[in-house]
């Protein structure tokens, strides 16, 4: 066959794909991996969108999608697949993805690549096709039987999927029977990223995070009895030099509560445009140094009493070691507590040995508006 009637095979699939859509959003966990995730938009953007360190939805309202609306970019989403199969089996690739297929897919058309739809699904099959996140900040708001005829038909119709996973509140986990929780378990949600940001009641109320610590570990007992793979985040400095140390020991208080399997430290950054940055900017709250930052994290991790993995996955996470590397790994794995617990806190001290001046200090990264 030549190349033009070889093109002219799959002409069709491409012009097909190149109409295709579906709701995608922006943000997604690392741990989700990448471009090796499907992202499905079922709810759009923050039922609550009140706390003063985010800025990630603020002036977007929320959007509750109807189950109807899900099911149809699921399907757009099979459809896709089934297309981008179609181009292998007639390009010779018996059906895999590799770049020879996206060759042949963008020599039809150039600009499918920037269709972000077409991206996210060529990218998520390339990696496996195992593993899909459904946006935004609280999927679990939907109605308990309507989040589960999504979840059923999800994994009816994308059958290949290993895990699902989504964000989720503390709140809204401590609001659901455990039952309810057990059933959206059952009906194929995985895992669970929860934003915990700090246990202290008080820096809680400050940041107008809604909830108590009480409803944190009774969410997160609750997701653990469930059956849910949880992780939980949790932000270094969030109480700034004011309020440091009980930051560091009401965080630690909470996740031993809740001993989730894993514990992700996502240094606070006051960013501009929210609430919190006026306060930083105002000078109403101090950000601390980056061994103070340390410091604080030691007395976090010597009062963790857990079988958790302990993680440092995220480029905020940026103290310097004695050669001038990352101190800590930023594998998603993190360090698996106890075990590895003298681990990082040997670490720890290493960074308090290494000069200030050499690890990355917040405060000059807004300074240079880096952030």
């Amino acid at each position: 066959m030549t190349a033009d009637r070889g093109s002219r095979s799959y002409r069709e699939n491409v012009e097909r794909l190149s109409r295709m859509s579906f709701a995608v959003g922006v943000y997604r966990p690392p741990s989700e991996g990448g471009s090796a995730s499907l992202l499905l938009r079922v709810t759009e953007n923050c039922p609550w969108n009140k706390c003063t360190f985010c800025e990630m939805y603020k002036g977007h309202p929320f959007v509750y999608r109807s189950v109807e609306d899900i099911k149809k970019d699921i399907d757009t989403v099979k459809a896709m697949v089934d297309e981008i199969q179609d181009v292998s089996w007639k390009t010779g690739q018996g059906g895999k993805l590799n770049r020879e297929v996206l060759r042949a897919l963008l020599s039809i058309d150039p600009y499918l690549n920037e269709n972000p739809c077409f991206s996210n699904v060529f990218s998520w099959l390339y990696y496996g096709g195992k593993t899909a996140f459904l946006q935004d900040a609280n999927s679990m708001i939907m109605r308990p039987p309507e989040f589960i005829e999504v979840l059923t038909h999800l994994r009816k119709t994308l059958p290949g999927l290993n895990r699902v996973t989504s964000y989720t509140r503390s709140k809204t986990l401590a609001q659901r029977k455990l039952e309810v929780l057990t059933a959206i378990r059952q009906a194929g949600l995985d895992r669970i990223h929860v934003g915990l940001e700090t246990g202290d009641d008080e820096i809680l109320k400050l940041v107008r995070k809604g909830v108590t610590s009480a409803e944190q570990i009774e969410g997160g007992k609750k997701a653990m009895a469930a059956g849910f793979q949880l992780s939980e985040y949790w932000m270094p400095d969030l109480g700034g030099r004011e309020r440091w140390r009980q930051h560091a020991e009401n965080t630690a208080r909470v996740l031993n509560e809740i001993n989730p399997h894993y514990i992700r430290s996502r240094p606070f950054v006051p960013r501009q445009g929210t609430e919190i940055f006026d306060d930083y900017a105002s000078g109403r709250l101090h950000i601390s140094s980056p061994h103070e930052r340390l410091q604080e994290l030691q007395v976090m991790i010597e009062n963790l009493k857990v079988t958790s993995h302990v993680c440092f996955d995220h480029n905020m996470n940026s103290w310097t070691n004695r050669q001038g590397g990352l101190l800590f790994s930023l594998d998603y794995e993190g360090y698996k507590f106890p075990e590895e617990k003298p681990r990082v806190l040997e670490l720890i001290r290493e960074g308090l040995t290494v000069d200030e001046s050499r690890h990355i200090d917040i405060k000059e990264l807004i300074a240079l508006g880096s952030l």
